[in-house]
């Protein structure tokens, strides 16, 4: 007759076939419900092998490292484009990062794609930014002899930095899309300064982050009092429609619509020519100027008295990045480190190495 032990081991090896079924069936699914061009879960790869989960396929397991991931929980406390804003509707990383995540996931479902794919990607994109917005990222591009961008940190971040060194162990795949999401500033949303992305879901991820970020942040810009709905330029809403609602449904349904029964991801010339505008029209009169940028200066000289603070005393920094310094180099540890902080953990260590204890509570 069996022991209590050795009838729990049974149970438990039952129910781990059981599991490994659920995965595969998954995977079956996916052979005949996806187009033929989208990414199978199966085809994930990773450069250090993983024993596959029993219930989940590939990409939905970077998705879950993702979210549990320390960089994905700080995007939280990170700027989008307004410096400490007064009221709580004004978006963060992360609400940033979810809007990128319902769009992509919106088009992936309407195309046939891999959602899970796309949700990785999009979840992961940017979780290597800088306190402050792209004005840490500018100053940190000035501090590292091999400049900085925040779409490398966050494969950085990903694949050296997360787990004390261990990193996530994402599929090559996610990593990809990471990577090649971001477009430089000069230049539209099809210019691909990283090489193109390897899957059509990093094709949608691509589009979805700057259909997110021109809507939201001219919502945004909006409720600062920055610009107007007049302000946009006539052929630009008689093109793309003449309020936020309108503008996200036509970029949304013309890269589907565009797109659809093909193996290429993209947008329409005429809806693609109106977007690129409006996102050189957002860079000349938010991002590049304007009231957004009249903080920009103070936010600049903290970052950068912290750079040159912790890069003459490495060893006041956490162990984990003292290591990188003895490992890399200095400048690349303490890049990191303050690539990693919240606006406010960047504020309060500025406050704690440079104002007297008795001033800052005046």
């Amino acid at each position: 007759m069996a022991t209590k032990v050795e009838r729990a081991a049974k149970l438990s090896r039952d129910r781990s076939v059981a599991s490994l079924r659920i995965r595969e069936r998954s995977e079956e699914l996916e052979s005949t419900t996806l187009a033929p061009y989208a990414t199978r879960s199966a085809e994930g790869r990773r450069d250090r092998p993983d024993e596959p989960s029993p219930t989940r396929m590939s990409f939905a397991v970077d998705r879950d490292r993702i979210i549990h991931s320390k960089a994905f929980r700080r995007t939280k406390h990170k700027t989008q484009v307004f410096l400490a804003p007064v009221g709580d509707h004004y978006r963060t990383r992360l609400t940033h990062i979810l809007e990128v995540n319902q769009i992509g996931r919106a088009i992936a479902r309407s195309l046939r794609l891999n959602e899970d794919l796309v949700e990785a990607m999009a979840l992961g994109h940017d979780i290597g930014h800088t306190p402050f917005g792209h004005i840490g990222e500018e100053l940190l591009a000035r501090f590292l002899p091999e400049g900085f961008r925040h779409n490398q940190q966050s494969v950085r971040i990903a694949e050296k930095l997360e787990n004390n060194g261990a990193g996530l162990r994402l599929t090559t795949q996610t990593l990809d899309g990471i990577l090649k999401h971001s477009s430089p500033t000069e230049g539209g949303l099809e210019t691909a300064a990283w090489g193109e992305p390897e899957t059509p879901e990093g094709w949608v991820v691509r589009y979805a982050d700057k259909i997110a970020y021109l809507h939201h942040d001219i919502d945004d810009a909006m409720r600062a009092g920055i610009i107007t709905e007049a302000d946009l330029p006539a052929d630009l809403r008689t093109a793309l429609g003449s309020d936020r609602a309108e503008r996200l449904d036509t970029m949304i349904y013309d890269v589907i619509v565009a797109s659809y029964g093909k193996a290429d991801v993209t947008m329409s010339p005429e809806v693609l020519d109106a977007t690129n505008a409006l996102r050189k029209f957002m860079f000349d009169n938010v991002y590049l100027s304007g009231p957004a940028k009249t903080e920009d200066e103070k936010a600049q000289g903290v970052l950068w008295e912290l750079l040159q603070y912790f890069e003459a005393h490495p060893e006041r920094m956490p162990a984990e990045h003292q290591r990188i310094a003895a490992h890399e180099n200095t400048k690349r540890a303490v890049a990191d480190y303050i690539a990693g902080m919240t606006d406010g953990y960047a504020l309060d260590t500025f406050t704690s190495l440079f104002i007297p204890a008795a001033w800052s509570h005046l």
